[in-house]
Order: structure tokens, then sequence, then C-alpha cells
């Protein structure tokens, strides 16, 4: 049996082991290795051409997951005060919990959005050019999606599209456009909205993937939306099957694979793009191409998609398992 003996590894870091070296540095309460990982990362964007932010976002984003249980961005903040990474990390740890503290229905949630929010704006006037404070924003608008304020009931800007944060979506879109983090984001909102329906999600998923170019991230987000479809359709058990062998599924597996997996640089590919690309292309029957996602991911993998694929989605042993088996069968051709 191909891979037999195989055991997937979940980590944020995955193939980037610049990052895997500041977190573990992190969880032993020192910020060293993320400020030296962060003015670097931070120097490559400077120099950098199209999409130069990306890997900035991506780092900054994974790192926050792991700092926001920690005190280790307040002691950098003391020790190197004028620091603009540690302004940006800041904010970024203030809105996970902020976040978190939302959707757990914390009381204190309240005083934390606006401590992140006071966090992300003080981060943007340190560091205008960047685009994750305007993220930062972007994600805690998400707390108020179910009774948007004026500013997160902003006309779209293309027809079919639903109101929203537009306006912190173009300050992100004039830093960096076809930010992937920022799309997430706003997907993010939509799902979040008391009446949004999965059509806005799919108009919306559709729009994005149809105006990127090359090579882009944002090829998967359809990938995401047709996940959700499928997560809200379970007790319709006679029509999953048919979910992923649609038309319309195998056009978007297709083209995630055509239009950005085969342009894109895996290391610093996310994690949860691969997997979503990989439980796609293997819905789709599309073995052979599945196969090869299966082994750029190497030994790493994520929970979603696969647990939607469980009957118990919060058990993560159900979810390696259904893994495991999708990536057997794809291997083994």
């Amino acid at each position: 049996m191909p891979g037999q003996g195989f055991r997937p590894v979940f980590h944020p870091a995955g193939l980037d082991h610049a990052l895997r070296h500041a977190l573990q540095d992190l969880r032993a309460g020192r910020w060293g290795a993320m400020a030296r990982l962060l003015d670097e990362t931070a120097e490559a964007a400077a120099t950098a051409g199209a999409g130069r932010w990306e890997g900035w976002t991506r780092r900054t984003q994974i790192l926050a997951t792991v700092a926001a249980g920690t005190d280790v961005v307040l002691a950098w903040r003391g020790e190197q005060p004028g620091s603009g990474p540690a302004a940006v990390m800041h904010g970024r740890v203030a809105v996970e919990r902020a976040v978190r503290a939302h959707r757990a229905g914390h009381a204190h949630a309240r005083a934390l959005l606006q401590e992140a929010w006071t966090a992300c704006r003080e981060a943007a006037a340190r560091a205008p050019a960047d685009p994750v404070p305007w993220i930062g924003l972007l994600a805690l608008a998400g707390c108020d999606a179910r009774a948007p304020r004026a500013e997160h009931r902003v006309r779209p800007p293309a027809p079919m599209l639903p109101s929203g944060p537009w306006g912190l979506f173009a300050e992100i879109e004039k830093r960096d456009p076809h930010n992937r983090e920022a799309y997430h984001r706003m997907l993010q909102f939509l799902h979040a909205r008391g009446d949004g329906s999965v059509a806005e999600a799919v108009n919306y998923a559709q729009w994005a993937a149809s105006t990127a170019p090359r090579g882009s991230a944002l090829h998967a987000l359809p990938l995401y939306v047709r996940v959700e479809r499928y997560r809200r359709a379970r007790g319709h058990e006679h029509a999953l099957d048919l979910h992923w062998v649609a038309e319309d599924a195998v056009r978007e597996a297709r083209r995630a694979m055509d239009s950005w997996f085969l342009y894109c640089d895996v290391p610093e590919a996310s994690q949860l793009d691969l997997n979503h690309l990989a439980h796609a292309l293997f819905g789709a029957l599309r073995f052979a191409d599945a196969a090869r996602v299966f082994e750029a991911l190497g030994p790493y993998y994520t929970t979603a998609p696969w647990a939607h694929r469980t009957p118990r989605p919060a058990d993560r042993a159900l979810a390696e398992e259904v893994f495991l088996r999708a990536r057997a069968r794809c291997l083994s051709g």
C-alpha cells in the first residue's frame, strides 16, 4: 500500500522552516527569532515586486495565532518601542484575541474589540504602506456582521456582490492587490451575516477568482465556498456523493490546479489552500492531479476540509483517517 506507515503532521509553519524556528522560540517565551524573521521578511517585501506582501501577511498571521496566548509581543514592544514590526504584531495579537473572545461569547469581548481596533489604527499610522493593519480591521468587521455599522455596509465594487466593509477592503487593495487573507476575511464576513445566503458567497468567490492573476491563491477561494455548501447540506446524505463530481465542482478544482498550483511556490503556499485543492481534486475523481498536491504537501495536513467528510467534524482523528484514505487512493495510481 502506498504510504503504508505514513502519519500526517499538523504544524502551522508547514514547509516554512524559518517560521518553524521562530514559533519554537515564541513558545519558549522568547521574541528574538520572531523579530529577526520579520525584519528579514520586511526587507524582502521592500525589494520584491507583485505579491511582495504575501510572505509578510502569512507569517504575521501564523505568529499571531501562537503569540495570542502569551505576553511575548508585549515584552518585545517594551524592549523595542520604536519597532514597526512589533507594532504590527501587537495589532495582530489584539485582533486574534478579540475574534476568539467574540466567537466564545466572552464577557470582555467588546472591550477587546475596541482595544484591537485601536491597536490596528496605531499600526496603520506607524506603517502606512503595510496592508496587515487594515486586514486586522477587516477581521474585526466580521464580529459586526450580523448588525453591521454603516462603515461595514458600503456598496460593493461589482454587481451581484452584497454590501460590506468594502472601504476597508479597498485600503488593502491599494497596498496589496489580490491579498489572499483579505479576500478570505471578506468571505468570513459574508458567512457570518445573519441574512447572508450561500449564493452571495458563491458570487463573491467566483468574482474574486475571475479577477485574480495567474498564480494567485484566490483561484482556490471557490473551493472553500463549496466546502461550506457541503457542510450546510449535511442531513441530506443522498445528495452529498454528487456534490464533488458536479460539473461546476470539477471546473473549480481544475481552475485552482491550472491557474494557481502549477505556478505557486509550494513552501510559501497556504497549507489550507493545498489541502482544499487536494480534497477538491480527490472528490472530483482527478486522482493523478490530487496525487501531485499530496506529494507537494509532504507530511503536512490540516484538519479542514477533511473533517467535514466525517460524522463528527470536531474529531481530529476522524479527519486524519479521511485524509489518509484519500491520500492512499490518489498515490496508488
